[in-house]
């Protein structure tokens, strides 16, 4: 039995009503949705909640339209002195958190320092210092020219500053205190979170007085909405054919992609400061790595693990500015991808498999369980080299155990996608080999180094694209296929939703990289339009 009949089969069978009665067909003024996305950590934007998109609680510096364009949000005037190094922006003078006290630039300059110093997914080390000049005036001074870092602005939510009462604290991701437009009522970790307007919220109130957000599994979440108990549910590809009665299926297109990070070093018996083995002798050999990357065939992957709805991967971030519109190839040729591989030793024997001085061309593929694309595409790409005499064993494991034993050893299937290229620094800069799951595969070039490093110290962001685009080929070497093939970029994927008739999502942005959250960034126009 396939992967997808299996799914349908235990969608089918989940189908009897769950504990939620039926949602009423009139007008509401609540919402339930099941969009995934429990953040570990809480609701804590210093440990990156909001990274990837709207913190709902909270209130960001500035914000990008459906467009991309920057817009306004907390602050209302910004600017950066000459020599790059010092930011100061004026804020707007009637935000007030959900308790109703102000917030000021003083709150601002706390959340910019804790966020630099707590580890979390905002990328503030090149922050020297944060201070507040007056109630709504703050200066963010930095330690070198960066030109992401206005990105942060965009990201970061503010919180209350420790030193005030309701301040920020140890516990402050599970009982969050904003001047977003919601603030928590409950969250019922593991099954749902419940959030209410805010009353004190200085934008335009929402259109919903309540929204439940369920924290349920792929196969449950199509049952709910198969029994009408949600208004909204985010849907991986495979379960996505068919609307439910009621519903309809909402694309939002994306930057989110998936791909394959290849271990550069080979196996030495090193490993981590956590103790995770380092390299792999056969992804280390570019020649494998040029192979994979031919041999797939991204059409293929489209419409088999997305059932159509992507589109093929040859980069990080394929259509925005900051990568080399010239890396294409023609993929899914067998034969180039054998002749490589012949030319580099690597020999097909009788069995079928490639080998060479005794090492066999096979390597684990590891993606996160119960992730179904993921799984779709490691087992489809596993088909695919098959005839190539590359082994690829698929392996499903959860994230701790691939931190703990394979992530720096095995092929990981990863998902990235940003708005910002700071994330093409974090993936290919050898400065963040090993580091979390960033160049987790010890990736390390001191040209493309070189270039990254260029790309952040220009002048402003159109100066910096030439440098981003060299990083991945500068006509004698790259991160991508023409140079060292660090990856296997494979699809970029379509954000699936099943969304109630009655509701009006607006105008839907382009999503990066997240678990369900990013469709919310246009919350605020969100509208119910049947009576």
């Amino acid at each position: 039995m396939t992967l997808l009949c299996r799914h349908w089969l235990a969608a089918a069978a989940l189908a009897a009503p769950l504990a939620l009665p039926p949602l009423a067909a009139q007008a509401e003024t609540s919402l339930v949705m099941a969009i995934g996305g429990e953040p570990a950590d809480g609701f804590d934007p210093l440990l990156g909640w909001g990274h990837y998109g709207h913190p709902l609680f909270q209130s960001t510096l500035l914000r990008r339209d459906a467009d991309l364009a920057t817009q306004p949000e907390l602050a209302r005037e910004w600017t950066l002195s000459d020599d790059r190094l010092r930011w100061t922006l004026t804020l707007r003078d009637d935000v007030t958190f959900s308790d109703g006290t102000p917030l000021t630039a003083e709150d601002v300059a706390f959340t910019f320092n804790a966020a630099s110093r707590s580890g979390g997914r905002a990328d503030l080390s090149v922050l020297a210092h944060a201070e507040a000049l007056d109630e709504r005036r703050v200066a963010l001074t930095l330690e070198e020219p960066r030109v992401t870092f206005m990105d942060t602005f965009y990201t970061l939510g503010i919180v209350p500053a420790a030193e005030r009462d309701n301040g920020y604290h140890d516990g402050y991701g599970r009982a969050p205190l904003g001047s977003g437009p919601y603030r928590l009522v409950e969250w019922q970790e593991g099954e749902q979170l419940i959030v209410e307007r805010n009353p004190h919220y200085y934008g335009e109130t929402p259109a919903f007085e309540r929204l439940v957000f369920q924290f349920t599994g792929e196969d449950t979440t199509l049952a709910a909405a198969n029994a009408g108990r949600l208004h909204l549910a985010s849907v991986p590809p495979a379960l996505a054919v068919q609307a439910p009665h009621g519903m309809q299926r909402v694309a939002m297109h994306s930057v989110d992609n998936r791909g394959i990070l290849f271990p550069m070093q080979p196996a030495r018996g090193e490993a981590s400061d956590s103790g995770a083995p380092i390299g792999n002798d056969v992804t280390a050999d570019p020649a494998i790595r040029r192979a994979v990357n031919l041999a797939v065939d991204r059409e293929l992957l489209v419409d088999v693990a997305l059932h159509g709805f992507g589109q093929p991967a040859f980069g990080p971030a394929d259509g925005l500015a900051w990568t080399d519109p010239t890396e294409r190839f023609d993929d899914g040729d067998l034969a180039a991808a054998a002749e490589l591989l012949d030319a580099a030793g690597w020999q097909l024997e009788s069995d079928g498999l490639r080998r060479r001085d005794g090492q066999a061309a096979r390597f684990r593929l590891t993606y996160p369980a119960g992730d179904t694309t993921r799984q779709l595409l490691a087992e489809s790409v596993a088909e695919l080299l098959r005839p190539l005499g590359i082994a690829i064993e698929p392996r499903g494991r959860h994230w701790d155990e691939i931190r703990r034993e394979a992530l720096h050893q095995d092929a990981i299937l990863f998902g990235w996608g940003s708005h910002s290229p700071q994330e093409i620094y974090y993936l290919y800069h050898s400065q963040y080999a090993g580091q979390d799951y960033y160049n987790s595969g010890y990736y390390a070039n001191p040209a493309v180094d070189a270039h990254l490093e260029a790309a952040q110290a220009a002048e402003g962001f159109e100066a910096s694209l030439p440098h981003w685009r060299a990083a991945q080929w500068d006509g004698d070497t790259g991160y991508g296929m023409r140079g060292d093939a660090a990856w296997a970029w494979l699809v970029n994927l379509e954000h699936l939703y099943f969304v109630d008739d009655c509701l009006d999502l607006g105008e839907l942005g382009i999503a990066p990289h997240g678990h369900g959250w990013p469709i919310t960034a246009n919350l605020l126009d969100w509208q119910w339009q049947c009576d």
